[in-house]
């Protein structure tokens, strides 16, 4: 996949909004940058280290999975990190006090009230894990069939693939899923939210540029950071972000904005990132939240598109490939599942609910999984899917 370098000089610019108080109007200008990036007094104010941690253990985490040699409870451990234990390769990672498995389902918005939900879904990631090591691993050099765990290698003398008695591969529902259930819950419904930018004494710590101890930036200003860096945490030069760099969201905003349908969604992401940072150093807080309402709603495209270019592909595959038409599938699994995390922009709900997701990812499962599903069962649910969120099932499939 051609990786998107972004046209920087036509990123974010000058904004204006215009208010009015009992001396008459009052215009405000937002100048942004073209690139992520704030300084004070010389130095950067950028800070998402945390993000970029996470990240690099779940990417370990997940390839872990493929590995048949490892145990439930050396990959509970790299999922669920206490500080110090030897869960990595990379011993920063093993010193860090992050985990990702504490993030997942931990939003302000979503879960902050809804503990019971926070904890089902963090027990389907457990589940896969399990599920994993005890039914996949070791049917690993059996050949999969309906009703039967296995292998399947794919046409042509193409990758193999480790399924279970359905036909799901559980470390593409993990990756998929974390995407939403991580990245994406932590973005649109935790650190842009303004529950969390204006906790507190935020803003009038932000508006007298009252640093953290010890820091260069505001607590509001390092929220923000923060969500950015669950997308772009993993590139080399946030200034100059080229995409597809992890397997999680920065990978598949590449491969949504390869599609022309949607040509235009990296540079609106970036942009909006870019000039909500720059509002929040002009203590501009409406404009932050106009941007942050962009981000929301590009963002939950993303899982959207995929969910769907993947059930198609897996539909194009079956009967034919069924390797190839079970991986796609499983992909479409984990978008769907992440579906749940999205947001709808200036609204409280995400594109679909628990319960809606729920009943998709158990019609897909029904009888012998994707041994069993029906090409008009694949079509409905991407016709339903691309509806809700204002595009084409023609459209996502490119």
């Amino acid at each position: 996949m051609k990786k998107i370098v972004f046209s920087l000089f036509v990123a974010s610019a000058l904004f204006q909004s215009c208010s009015s108080d009992d001396d008459g109007g009052e215009t405000s200008q937002v100048l942004a940058p073209t690139t992520y990036t704030f300084l004070r007094d010389g130095n950067s104010s950028v800070s998402y280290s945390g993000q970029t941690t996470r990240i690099l253990m779940a990417e370990e985490l997940v390839s872990g999975l493929k590995v048949e040699t490892n145990t439930e409870a050396t990959l509970d451990a790299m999922f669920a990190h206490v500080e110090g234990a030897s869960d990595f390769s990379d011993a920063d990672l093993n010193a860090s006090d992050k985990s990702v498995r504490s993030k997942v389902a931990a939003s302000t918005d979503f879960f902050s009230a809804n503990t019971t939900e926070a904890n089902e879904i963090k027990a389907d990631f457990d589940g896969w894990i399990a599920s994993q090591v005890n039914d996949v691993f070791p049917n690993w050099s059996f050949t999969a069939a309906a009703g039967e765990a296995g292998a399947l290698q794919q046409a042509g003398g193409g990758t193999t693939r480790y399924l279970n008695e359905k036909g799901l591969e559980y470390n593409q529902a993990f990756a998929k899923g974390l995407i939403g259930g991580l990245m994406i819950d932590q973005i649109l419904n935790n650190y842009l939210s303004p529950a969390v930018l204006d906790a507190g004494t935020n803003i009038a710590d932000n508006d007298s540029e009252v640093l953290e101890e010890g820091k260069t930036y505001t607590s509001m200003e390092h929220k923000w950071d923060e969500a950015f860096g669950y997308l772009y945490g993993s590139e080399a030069d946030a200034a100059n972000p080229v995409l597809d760099v992890d397997q999680f969201l920065s990978e598949y905003l590449d491969r949504v904005e390869a599609d022309e349908d949607f040509a235009g969604i990296a540079s609106k992401i970036y942009n909006a990132f870019i000039l909500g940072r720059a509002a929040i150093v002009a203590n501009n807080y409406t404009v932050r939240d106009a941007q942050a309402e962009i981000i929301k709603e590009n963002i939950s495209v993303i899982p959207a598109v995929r969910a769907v270019y993947y059930l198609q592909s897996g539909k194009n595959n079956l009967g034919v490939d069924n390797a190839s038409a079970f991986h796609g599938l499983s992909e479409a699994y984990g978008f769907i599942y992440s579906l749940q995390f999205t947001r709808q922009p200036n609204s409280s709900l995400p594109y679909l609910t628990k319960t809606e997701v729920d009943a998709y990812l158990a019609e897909l499962m029904e009888g012998n999984g994707f041994w069993d599903v029906t090409t008009n069962t694949l079509d409905e649910i991407s016709d339903e899917i691309s509806a809700k969120f204002g595009f084409t099932t023609e459209e996502a499939s490119n």
